[in-house]
């Protein structure tokens, strides 16, 4: 390994961060929508899927980052390695669509906090989303890969304490919570909700770049004690960004169960925003707006990024990041220009972006079972039950989302 990355070895924390890149992916607008349905609609009733979905992502991150670390490959180049050109070729354009998809959610969900916040027309709004967001790209290619997952993670904290905040106004009844922990469902409604949430959280494009930011931040390190520690590291890095993650998702829902209940305008993002202004107060609503821009400014670069770690593993080529953000940035404002409704278009792109998941993931943990491929830090039998099982439960479930939103 190079000295640097010996060097780093020696203190833990220098090598945390590319898990919180990755996670930044599990709160974006799509999980507000989400987790605020739900919370408004059902009470504390599906906390328990938050839960779940967060233990079930954490697994999906690792493996996609054990991945990177033993292969020397992302996830994308591993699935296109020995596919003919017209396969990968076929695959690549899956992926592709679920990136852009993921970036209309996230330039969307931007283009209505600077709404809430500034009164800007929504296609102004997407734009400067979109531009801000190759700003944050533009610090990663100048000034390296750790100083922009600093910056992601500072963003990460912005949403944390802008959907937490209103825990400072109230809290939730301890006995509501726990028994929110209780695995059960009430009707259809709550099925589809819970698929949402699930949807919202395990998002194909978090899953393949993750084993390219650990490339991108470790390298390839060889088999030994230096890779051994890396993976230990990296469990903590998933465990600790996820549980940031899973704290902020569970806010959501705490928050609107307490105090959104019965307020039917909730239907929208804005509407939340205006029954949280009338219930918590203006400072409180403000804070919901900031965490709600932050997701979307840091969701937006990352989606970016994916797309881009998709198209070099799947295309074995790249073009400017500039080109790049134009080209996906022109679909979502469109969506904004044409006048459709922004919310429900962000519910419409997690539809798409379920289509993506058994393409991700499936392959995700076959690869990593494979023990020609991984040696052995293939995956151990319990865990790969334990992938399988999710992988299809996790593709199933999106189905059911998929079906329930066309039928409804």
């Amino acid at each position: 390994m190079a000295e640097g990355t010996q060097a780093s070895l020696r203190s833990s924390w220098y090598l945390l961060g590319p898990a919180f890149v990755a996670a930044i992916a599990y709160v974006d607008p799509g999980n507000v929508a989400a987790n605020v349905s739900a919370g408004t609609q059902l009470g504390y009733l599906l906390l328990w899927v938050i839960v779940a979905a967060n233990v079930v992502a954490g697994l999906v991150q690792y493996l996609s980052a054990k991945l990177g670390l033993v292969t020397g490959r992302s996830l994308p180049a591993a699935i296109g390695r020995g596919m003919s050109r017209p396969v990968r070729l076929t695959f690549w354009g899956q992926a592709e669509i679920t990136a852009m998809a993921t970036d209309v959610a996230e330039v969307i969900g931007g283009a209505i906090a600077l709404r809430i916040l500034f009164g800007l027309p929504l296609p102004l709004g997407g734009i400067i989303t979109g531009v801000i967001s190759l700003l944050l790209l533009a610090i990663r290619d100048r000034r390296g890969q750790i100083l922009f997952e600093r910056v992601i993670t500072g963003l990460l904290l912005v949403i944390a304490v802008g959907f937490a905040a209103s825990f400072f106004v109230s809290t939730p009844p301890p006995d509501a919570v726990l028994d929110g922990l209780v695995p059960r469902f009430r009707g259809s409604e709550s099925v589809l909700l819970a698929a949402a949430i699930l949807g919202a959280t395990v998002m194909p494009h978090a899953v393949y770049l993750h084993s390219g930011l650990v490339l991108d931040r470790h390298g390839h390190p060889e088999a030994g004690r230096d890779r051994h520690w890396l993976l230990r590291v990296t469990r903590v890095d998933v465990v600790l960004a996820m549980a940031i993650a899973g704290t902020v998702n569970a806010a959501m829902l705490l928050v609107a169960a307490l105090n959104l209940q019965g307020h039917h305008e909730t239907a929208s993002i804005e509407g939340a925003y205006t029954a949280v202004h009338d219930t918590l107060g203006p400072l409180i609503a403000v804070l919901f707006a900031i965490g709600l821009l932050a997701s979307g400014l840091a969701s937006s670069s990352v989606g970016a990024y994916a797309g881009a770690m998709i198209m070099q593993g799947l295309l074995h080529r790249s073009i400017p990041m500039l080109v790049r953000r134009l080209l996906t940035l022109c679909p979502a404002v469109a969506i904004l220009a044409l006048g459709f409704d922004p919310t429900r278009a962000l519910v419409l792109s997690q539809v798409v972006l379920s289509f993506g998941i058994p393409f991700a993931v499936l392959p995700l943990v076959r690869l990593t079972s494979n023990r020609d491929l991984m040696g052995s830090d293939a995956n151990h039998p319990v865990t790969t039950v334990i992938g399988w099982a999710v992988a299809v439960t996790v593709s199933l479930l999106n189905l059911v989302l998929i079906w329930l939103t066309v039928a409804g």
